[in-house]
């Protein structure tokens, strides 16, 4: 077939076709790979190395090369689900989070209690925020993915109120329903199905696995046990906390294998540690309604049946609000080749007096006097928190949640959590009976643990911010009232804040401290550690179990040495 004479003319527009259609092609292949980097910069769980490649690739300029993630563990452990990061999900913590937006707010305040439980089996469970450190450092382009709290709001629990019993009873969860099939049984789940959530934070330490270990092992029943560990590491230098010795296929029977869908271990890259209060922070997010919260440091190790002790101690004293708090003994000839406690004393919180810090005097406990309980047949009522050790109803998590913007506060928490806790209702108590003991860099284990690294190593990537912290640490609990509060961040300070049932002034008029003066009746372990405010306060229990009644105590501590 001859060609007509107008081929050649109608050539030239079809070049233009084929020109604008490839030049479609490549925009659209161009928003498809910056959809792309956009959907793996969001994944919740990117590890350092292509969060750096990320950065380079997309020119986000960040000091932080590598990285600023947080990643669910990998060892014998889900990957977190990759839809689980919300669109609008960015929040004040990373600037401005959703009020009421939580697990919990879904099914109203009180979500429906769970048994087995697991933050890897949550959709739509992990947050984007900034990292607190960089951000008070002026360098806030360090997002992180965070799990969301289970109740993301305190307030609307506990309404700056007393706490009703009928709301306490319905948090905490049973690993057996009744007969509706609800695990939300209250006081009516028997003592040995109530669920326990244990928190971890760990810093670089090889003896994580151990207290894991432990944990698991020694409990009479470890089926109602949940861990959860912040385990902050470097990668290929540190045995993150859930790795077994030896390959599960090898020894599945080891506690790490067989209870690895009880162990919930977030791995957050080492140098992103800004302090504990941030790792049990995160902690506490990841509690998910357990009728117990424990709280322990990461070398620790645990009695035998200690599960069943713990539980009977903390019901003896009669009292919902109750926290048992302690200083751990020494690990060293207190437990026998059985798991038995070979002690009779136990360690009380009493002792506690100002010191200088790097901007102030500020309350710090000293050490705490040891010895066998003046109080039998139940924890005996101290004053003071210490987050060494600490058991209580799971409510107290809720209620009293660690703040997100103390980076590098180390002395310091204990006062926070403490003070805030009394002005919510809590009471704190020692334990009658110590069910672990804790693994000191002293004596013959001074070598081992002096080889553990701590976080401020990072001392210098964020000088100047545990500072300002304290400032707003002490500034929430009223203990600094020299300081203009225009100088310190009131970022959801409701949130991380005071309770309405009793006063900071209270605590500090009841205990003998003098905030303006940063002094303290000195002595008062002569009335914690004889028994004296046990007696003289535990009798203004209320009927109902909800905690002491302070508005009926008139007593004020005064040193009775002072002349």
């Amino acid at each position: 077939m001859k060609r007509s004479s107008s081929q050649p003319t109608s050539a030239a527009p079809s070049g233009n076709n084929n020109r604008i259609g490839l030049s479609l092609i490549a925009a659209i292949l161009c928003l498809y790979a910056f959809g792309l980097i956009e959907s793996v910069w969001h994944l919740p769980t990117p590890n350092h190395k292509s969060r750096s490649w990320l950065r380079k690739l997309t020119k986000k300029n960040n000091s932080a090369s590598f990285g600023g993630s947080i990643n669910i563990a990998k060892s014998g452990l889900l990957d977190v689900n990759e839809n689980s990061k919300d669109d609008d999900s960015e929040n004040e913590e990373g600037d401005g989070e959703d009020e009421g937006d939580s697990l919990a707010h879904k099914n109203g305040p009180i979500p429906e209690a769970q048994w087995p439980v697991s933050i890897r089996d949550e959709d739509g469970n992990f947050e984007e925020v900034l990292h607190p450190g960089h951000k008070a450092k002026g360098n806030p382009d360090v997002p992180m993915m965070l799990p969301r709290f289970w109740i993301n709001d305190p307030v609307s629990v506990h309404q700056n109120t007393l706490m009703s019993r009928e709301l306490a009873m319905k948090i905490g969860s049973c690993i057996n329903p009744d007969e509706h099939g609800t695990k939300g049984r209250g006081d009516d789940c028997p003592l040995a199905e109530r669920t326990i959530y244990v928190a971890i934070a760990s810093y670089r330490d090889w003896q994580c696995r151990d207290t894991v270990t432990s944990i698991f092992s020694r409990a009479k029943h470890p089926e109602r046990v949940r861990v959860g560990v912040v385990d902050q590491i470097v990668e290929g230098e540190d045995g993150p906390c859930d790795a077994p010795y030896k390959p599960c296929s090898e020894d599945p029977e080891q506690e790490l294998c067989k209870y690895k869908s009880q162990l919930d271990v977030f791995q957050v890259d080492a140098p992103l540690s800004i302090g504990p209060v941030f790792a049990r922070h995160i902690g506490h997010r990841m509690y998910r309604g357990e009728y117990y919260y424990m709280q322990s440091d990461a070398h620790v190790t645990f009695t035998r049946n200690w599960d069943e002790d713990i539980i009977s101690q903390q019901e003896a004293t009669r009292n919902e609000m109750a926290v048992m708090s302690t200083y751990l003994t020494d690990i060293v000839d207190s437990i026998d080749k059985n798991g038995d406690s070979l002690r009779d004393t136990r360690p009380i919180m009493c002792n506690t007096d100002y010191e200088q810090g790097q901007n102030n005097r500020y309350l710090r406990h000293g050490s705490q006097p040891e010895a066998q309980p003046t109080i039998k047949g139940e924890p005996q009522l101290e004053p003071y928190w210490a987050a060494g050790y600490s058991f209580s109803r799971g409510h107290f998590v809720v209620n009293v949640p660690y703040d997100f913007y103390q980076p590098m506060i180390f002395q310091g928490e204990e006062m926070s959590i403490g003070i805030r806790g009394f002005t919510i209702g809590y009471d704190f108590y020692a334990p009658e009976r110590s069910v672990c003991f804790h693994h000191y860099a002293e004596g013959k284990n001074a070598k081992a643990r002096n080889k553990v690294p701590h976080y401020w190593e990072n001392s210098n990537q964020f000088a100047g911010t545990g500072v300002k912290a304290m400032y707003r640490l002490l500034g929430v609990v009223h203990m600094n009232p020299e300081i203009s509060t225009d100088q310190w961040d009131h970022s959801e300070e409701e949130k991380y804040g005071l309770g309405g049932v009793r006063t900071p002034e209270l605590f500090y008029d009841t205990f003998g401290i003098d905030v303006v003066h940063k002094k303290t009746e000195q002595h008062l372990c002569s009335f914690v550690e004889t028994g004296k405010m046990h007696h003289e306060f535990t009798k203004f229990i209320r009927p109902d179990g909800m905690g002491i009644d302070y508005s009926k105590i008139t007593f004020r501590f005064k040193d009775p040495w002072k002349k």
